[in-house]
């Protein structure tokens, strides 16, 4: 019997991360995450979840669902709206859009938080002594099944651990590790499309655009861009999430972010109805670019070599016009959570398998488990990014006939099914 207990380490504390140490914190699993930065925290607004995400949370640990709900604002009305942003009837007041689609949301539906708050929710649930600050993955080594992973980083220390799993997010240094450094596959891409984003006072917001408009979710559409509202902060703020396609190559290099205006973001919604355009005036005078890249152009063809896997925007890092990328990646914890749960009970009464072949076929299920569904979503996102700015024409009933059933393959989706599926092939690997 191997009585050593497990040791796994996570690279990245973003929301994957943090989600994943959860699931092995309640599985009594032991982890340790390495954070490149100086604190768990989130970049950016607003974030939403999706029903199977949240189903995906309670099965990783219950905590990070309350989590959620504990900062979820709770959507006034149980649809979510997508409208012509673009044609205005005037006759009609300047607050009006006409509706392209609607999808009935259910009992509080398709809720929305701030990020760093959904975070911090979570991150108070981790002991301190599992986190470590400033460490900067440089490379992992491999000498044998009877050795652990050696890590080593940037600032020139160095770690053990039996299994790595990189939630280190788009610009994965794992996912490098992973599929070798010239991969075409181990850098993300640019979706040429940037986003203005902000955060707009409600009382403002309403004042603009009336108590219908703010309450709940609307995605607002016309041609070679679009924008995104709903509401966080307990119904304090507007979330405005704004979208321009780009012909030209992202000029900022590594760098997702680069210097914008809000004469900008006017211009590009200059031929736009006056809601919208409302909206755009929302946003503070000085603003980011935020660039969307993706995995799109090139899959990684697989999210695992031998011991190390990727989970998250590592794996299948997409653009957010589903509002389902962070959901996947609390899909993915669930899978790894269970699977290695497995792998420590199956050490704990013994095997003739060694430790590193458990985990070598404790991934491979993970893989053969996620892969398909989420690079599914990579190319899905692509495609109703450019669905909301008309580049695949303006028929309102054939985007809405797309919208439905893309969203419902996401929202539908059977957690407990898929939880089932990967016992059952991790056991089949044990035989």
């Amino acid at each position: 019997m191997d009585e050593k207990p497990l040791e796994i380490a996570i690279i990245g504390g973003g929301i994957a991360g943090v989600a994943l140490a959860l699931g092995l914190l309640r599985r009594d699993i032991n982890f340790r995450l390495y954070e490149r930065g100086q604190s768990l925290r989130e970049i950016g607004a607003g974030i939403g979840f999706t029903p199977n995400a949240e189903r995906a949370m309670r099965v990783v640990d219950p905590r990070i669902h309350k989590a959620f709900k504990d900062v979820a604002v709770q959507n006034a009305s149980d649809w979510f709206f997508w409208v012509d942003a673009y044609h205005h009837d005037p006759t009609k007041g300047d607050s009006y859009e006409e509706l392209i689609y609607k999808m009935y949301l259910g009992e509080r539906g398709f809720e929305g938080c701030h990020r760093a708050d959904f975070l911090e929710g979570m991150v108070d649930l981790i002991p301190d002594g599992n986190v470590q600050f400033g460490k900067k993955l440089q490379s992992i080594v491999d000498s044998g099944d009877e050795e652990p992973l050696l890590l080593r980083f940037e600032d020139g220390t160095t770690a053990e651990a039996d299994a790595v799993i990189g939630c280190d997010g788009i610009r994965s240094r794992v996912r490098q590790i992973v599929l070798g450094e010239n991969h075409p596959a181990a850098r993300p891409g640019y979706s040429h499309k940037y986003a203005f984003r902000g955060l707009a006072p409600m009382d403002r917001a309403k004042a603009a655009l009336g108590e219908e408009k703010t309450s709940t979710r609307h995605m607002h559409l016309g041609p070679d861009a679009h924008a995104l509202t709903f509401p966080v902060a307990g119904g304090t703020l507007l979330n405005i999430v704004a979208f321009v396609s780009d012909p030209e190559e992202w000029p900022y290099g590594d760098r997702l972010t680069g210097p914008g205006t809000k004469a900008e973001a006017i211009k590009a919604f200059a031929p736009f109805g006056p809601a919208i355009r409302a909206i755009i005036d929302l946003l503070p005078e000085t603003l980011d670019k935020w660039a969307v890249f993706d995995t799109f152009d090139n899959h990684p063809p697989t999210y695992v070599s031998g011991r190390i896997c990727l989970a998250g925007d590592a794996a299948h890092a997409s653009t957010p016009h589903h509002g389902a990328g962070a959901g996947f990646g609390i899909e993915d914890t669930a899978v790894l959570s269970g699977v290695l749960e497995t792998v420590q009970s199956t050490l704990d009464v013994g095997s003739s398998i060694s430790r590193a072949e458990l985990l070598r076929r404790a991934f491979t299920t993970y893989n053969h488990i996620r892969h398909d569904r989420a690079q599914w979503l990579v190319e899905t996102s692509r495609f109703v990014g450019e669905l909301y700015q008309w580049q695949h024409g303006p028929d309102p009933v054939e985007i809405g006939r797309e919208i439905d059933w893309r969203a419902h393959k996401i929202w539908d989706y059977d957690i407990d099914d898929m939880m089932r599926q990967a016992a059952d092939d991790y056991r089949s690997r044990l035989q």
